[in-house]
């Protein structure tokens, strides 16, 4: 099951790459002749606006693009951080004066490249679903009750924690899978890297960031750090201090993944769920 698991998370990785790779290359090529499109997303491989675009894929066809379309548009993909009206106004302001053939060249490229990016999207949907139903196999029925010892139980005891979803749960399991069964903390933030290198000479002592590690796992500790800073006080305090003190973005992100492992490590030898109110209850009762 773990094989299987570990083979689906860097699938979706690579999948996740291929389809930032192709979407720089739409970016690219709209910069050539269509750069108000630009404007719309922040994602250009969103299936949302491969469809916009391929019914205005140059700024001639913009222009006499309706706005009921553009609205059937956005209401299917259940859009609503845009409005009809306002992709209209966007896609037919002043279009861009190129050299002739530019605009047919660059709009068949895109063309080539939306195609993949089509099919790249379904295949990352299907190995994410894949990987919901590998984590869900991994709690039987009848497991998942507090006071429950079993190696099972651990899967529900992660998902319990702020900042771990589906793709970065999945990462943890399959990259440092023995590590965890065993709860061992020292060896969890060195493999995933957030345990400095310290290199010590007579009187001086250096510390530095470890590069040595697994970069899968690297990965997934730094967005589960910048996800629990969104959603846990705790980690967002701690970032916010750290920030203070002058450390940098990732520097700060290493130390609450830092926390989060060492909390997952506790909550797993406890077989208990994580509890965002435990320090206040904790203090209460002081």
């Amino acid at each position: 099951m773990i094989v299987e698991l570990r083979e689906w998370s860097r699938i979706a990785d690579d999948l996740q790459q291929e389809r930032n790779r192709l979407a720089n290359r739409v970016r690219e090529q709209l910069w050539r002749y269509y750069p108000q499109m630009l404007k719309l997303p922040h994602d250009f491989a969103d299936q949302w606006f491969l469809d916009l675009w391929s019914k205005a894929p140059t700024p001639a066809k913009a222009a006499r693009l309706r706005e009921t379309t553009i609205e059937r548009i956005l209401k299917a993909h259940r859009i609503r951080r845009w409005q009809a009206a306002e992709v209209a106004r966007i896609l037919k302001q002043q279009p861009l004066s190129v050299a002739p053939g530019v605009t047919e060249a660059a709009s068949a490229h895109i063309r080539a490249v939306t195609a993949r990016l089509r099919l790249v999207n379904q295949q990352l949907k299907d190995a994410h679903r894949r990987l919901d139903q590998l984590c869900d196999q991994l709690v039987p029925p009848g497991e998942t009750q507090p006071g429950q010892h079993c190696e099972q139980r651990d899967v529900v005891i992660l998902r319990s924690m702020p900042g771990l979803g589906r793709i970065n749960l999945a990462a943890l399991l399959a990259e440092a899978w023995q590590p965890l069964r065993r709860r061992d903390y020292h060896a969890l933030r060195c493999l995933s890297g957030v345990a400095p290198v310290t290199r010590r000479s007579g009187k001086s002592c250096i510390v530095l960031r470890r590069y040595a590690c697994n970069r899968r796992l690297q990965t997934a500790l730094y967005h589960w750090a910048r996800v629990a800073t969104q959603h846990d006080k705790t980690s967002r305090n701690r970032y916010t201090e750290l920030r203070r003190r002058g450390h940098s973005h990732g520097r700060a992100l290493r130390t609450v993944a830092d926390r989060l492992l060492s909390v997952a490590c506790t909550l797993l030898e406890h077989q208990t769920l994580f509890d965002p109110a435990y320090q206040a209850r904790e203090a209460a009762a002081a």
